[in-house]
Order: structure tokens, then C-alpha cells, then sequence
């Protein structure tokens, strides 16, 4: 099956994934944007950043079960279907009730808004799922690597326009036009998905073997069975704890240094990094070893969360995100063409979607602490005068010294974290798994 038209077919669908990962960041983006300049709350921007990772953490599973048992491109169809509702139902919200209620985020209105925009962009995720495995499907798999940098970059592109177009959108437009661009750029996805043609049969399984709704059973038999994966997921469980700090922090962090507009501006522009790193993987790869090269990324992620908040600097801010787009899609490649590697191809969907989900419901738990300790603890305690004295040296002075003592405290665990995984033997058994999956790939090619 895999050859020019397959090849042709990832890439059309690679291209609608663009446009609707665009859709769904956009509006993402506006929200938070639109919910912290509304509020002025770090509290509920950390509430509507968990929730999102929350339904992730729910969802995926099932999402990754809903992967292996229909076909990929029908899938694919009903996440934008979805998607498409959920946004029409939050214009519906964004029609009927004044300002001062939508904005209200102790009333019903503004978590009902909130809501249907964030299931509109979790199920989307069930898009990327079904994507990851149409890479094993239609990709030959000496060219999976690349073919995961081409994803990476497609996201970097989506996130560059997206940060840009949000920052401005909510600024100049307001949140009623950016909700109605995003259910028309939605209804364009899916009118062009449904013309794409990819040569896939249905899903067969052997009398008893076909997954269940939310097959758990099935992705941890899969996970089990190679060496070192479990300590794997459990490292990236630990890392998305990390990542819900980063999430809840850097928005208001970067809100505080710049207006709307011109942080969607550095966000946009810092996001090229996206589009540099997943080039880089698109054309070199990832080398032998894609489990070296990420935690050599994690080691590097880590130090920078260390480093790009220690002065108060909207430069040193932009030139630290920049740096971290640029890893970003490396780390995801080198995640993505292990897993293809190792898992059988019709255990794909529930892998990916298990690790998702564990992976996300760490996030969750990380944004809806570090919110309220940030708020009511961290800024408090680093404006007064014992914080300036306790940690003054290491962070200077400034009105977001609180917000980057907590992104300085997640780096250095992170740092911990990356190191110990390096010299642990699930790091050894796992390489030597991947190495017998590429052996044995070879063989079956001759």
C-alpha cells in the first residue's frame, strides 16, 4: 500500500490538518487571552488551562480506541464535525447574553462559554491521534521521521499564524468575530477533508479481539510487551506535570511584558522556531537513537526554564521561547517515530491515545496548583520585602518575579528528572527494543 499515491494522501491530509489545527489554536488562543484580559485572574486562566487538559486526559483513551477500530479519514471527519458544533453552539452563547455576564467568570455563562470551546478543541485531538498513525500506514518506514517533522513544522505554522491572528483578533475584532472565523475556517476543513482520498481498508479483528469503546486492557497489553515503554510514559507523565506550570504561567507572564496584540506578535514570531525545528527533523531525522534525542531535549528544555525568566526582560522572554519552539517539535518527532517503531500498527490508536491520556492528566493536576500558589502565595510573597531579600539575586526585580520563581522551580525538577531517566535501565532496554524494531523492519524489506 505505501508508494506515491499513499505518500500523496498523507500530505493532503497533512495540509487539512493544518488548516484545522490552525482553527482550533486560534481560537484556543483568543480564549485565554480574552479570559485573562477580562478577569485579570491568573486564578482562571489556570482553571480554563487544566480543564482543557483535563477533558484531554479523559478523552483520550477513548479517542485512541476510536482510531484502531474505523477508519482513519472517517474519524478524522467526525472530529471536525464535532468541532464544528461546539463552535457554533459557543457563537450561539457569545449572541445571547450581554458582556458583563459573559465576562463574569463567577457566573454560569463564562464556564459554559469556556466549555464548548475547549470540546471543540479536544476533540480535535482525536484528528492527531488518527494522524499519528497514518504516518505508520502511508509512510515507508525508513521516512516516518521525516514525515514526523513535516507534522512538527505543520504545527509550528499553525502556531505562528495563530498567535499572531489571536493576539489581533481579540484585540481589534473582539471575541464574537473570532468565534465566527473559527466555525467558518471549521466548515472549510471538513468540506476539503471529505475530498481527500486515502486508500485504507476497515479495520479487521480476530474473533474476540476487537477493542472495546475504551480499551485500557489493549493499550497497556501493548505497552507492556516492550521493554522500557512504561518508564517512558510514566518520564512524560512527570514532564506534562511540569508542562501544566509552563501553561498556567506564561501567558500571564508574557500579558504582563506586552499588550494582546503585540504578545500574539512575539508568540508568532517566536513560533517560527516551530517550523525550524520540525524542518530540521523533516530533512536530517532524528539519528539512531530518537530516545537520546529526547531527553537530550528534555536536558535542554529544562535549563532554559531556567534561564529565560531570571531578569524581568520582554527580550530574554521572546529569545527563551524561541529556543523552546525550536525543541518542541524534535522531542514530539522523536516521542512519535519511537512509538511507530515498537507498537504494532492496529495498537496504535489506543497507545497514542493512552499516553495522551496519562500524559494529560498530569497537566491538569500541575495548573489547577500552581494558579491558586501563584495568585494567593508566590506573587504575594515575592513582593515583599523578605522575597526581594530570599531570591533577589537569582531573579532581580520587577512586577513578575512571582511568575517566574514558579517557572524556575519547574525547570529545575524537569533538569532532575531528564537526568536520572538517562542513566536508569529502562532508557538501555528501550533503545535496545527500538534498535530490534528497525532490524527487524530491514529484514522484512529485503
Amino acid at each position: 500500500m505505501q508508494g506515491a499515491q499513499t505518500v500523496r494522501s498523507f500530505r493532503a491530509l497533512l495540509a487539512n490538518t493544518l488548516v484545522a489545527n490552525v482553527t482550533t489554536s486560534y481560537l484556543w488562543f483568543a480564549l485565554t487571552f480574552w479570559a485573562y484580559l477580562e478577569t485579570r485572574s491568573v486564578l482562571a486562566t489556570s482553571i480554563v488551562g487544566g480543564t482543557y487538559m483535563l477533558l484531554v486526559a479523559i478523552f483520550g483513551m477513548l479517542f485512541g480506541t476510536l482510531a484502531d477500530r474505523h477508519r482513519k479519514k472517517a474519524v478524522m471527519a467526525a472530529s471536525s464535525v464535532v468541532t464544528l458544533v461546539s463552535y457554533a453552539l459557543a457563537g450561539v452563547l457569545y449572541l445571547s447574553f450581554p458582556k458583563q455576564r459573559l465576562v463574569d467568570w463567577n457566573g454560569w455563562v463564562f464556564w459554559a462559554f469556556a466549555l464548548v470551546i475547549l470540546v471543540g478543541g479536544v476533540v480535535e485531538s482525536l484528528r492527531n491521534i488518527a494522524l499519528a498513525t497514518c504516518v505508520t500506514l502511508l509512510v515507508p518506514s525508513d521516512d516516518r521521521a521525516k514525515a514526523n517533522g513535516l507534522v512538527g513544522t505543520v504545527q509550528g505554522i499553525s502556531f505562528m499564524v495563530t498567535s499572531v491572528f489571536s493576539g489581533l483578533s481579540v484585540g481589534q475584532l473582539g471575541m464574537g468575530w473570532t468565534t465566527a472565523i473559527a466555525i467558518g475556517l471549521t466548515a472549510l476543513s471538513l468540506a476539503h477533508l471529505l475530498t481527500v482520498r486515502v486508500p485504507e481498508a476497515t479495520p479487521q479483528f480476530a474473533e474476540g479481539e476487537k477493542p472495546g469503546i475504551y480499551d485500557v486492557k489493549g493499550a497497556i497489553s501493548a505497552i507492556v510487551t516492550v521493554p522500557g515503554l512504561v518508564a517512558l510514559i510514566f518520564f512524560a507523565v512527570f514532564n506534562n506535570l511540569l508542562g501544566g506550570a509552563y501553561m498556567s504561567l506564561m501567558d500571564p507572564y508574557g500579558l504582563n511584558l506586552f499588550s494582546v496584540e503585540a504578545w500574539g506578535f512575539v508568540l508568532g514570531l517566536t513560533s517560527i522556531g516551530f517550523i525550524v525545528g520540525g524542518a530540521f527533523v523533516a530533512k536530517y531525522g532524528l539519528g539512531p537513537k530518537p530516545l537520546r534525542t529526547l531527553l537530550s531535549v528534555n536536558v535542554g528544555v529544562a535549563l532554559l526554564g531556567m534561564g529565560f525568566v531570571i531578569r524581568e526582560s520582554a527580550w530574554l522572554f521572546a529569545i527563551g521561547i524561541f529556543i523552546f519552539m525550536c525543541l518542541m517539535p524534535i522531542a514530539e518527532a522523536a516521542e512519535q517515530t519511537l512509538l511507530q517503531r515498537v507498537v504494532p500498527f492496529e495498537k496504535q490508536g489506543r497507545v497514542f491515545g493512552f499516553s495522551q491520556s496519562v500524559e494529560s492528566a498530569a497537566s491538569p493536576i500541575s495548573a489547577f496548583l500552581i494558579g491558586p500558589l501563584t495568585q494567593f502565595v508566590l506573587i504575594p510573597y515575592m513582593a515583599s520585602s523578605e522575597g526581594r531579600s530570599t531570591f533577589g539575586w537569582l531573579l532581580g526585580t520587577g512586577e513578575t518575579r512571582g511568575l517566574a520563581l514558579g517557572l524556575v522551580f519547574a525547570g529545575f525538577l524537569l533538569l532532575i528528572t531528564a537526568v536520572i531517566a538517562f542513566v536508569s535501565p529502562p532508557y538501555r532496554q528501550l533503545t535496545a527494543a527500538y534498535d530490534a524494531a528497525v532490524a527487524a523492519d530491514a529484514e522484512s524489506d529485503r
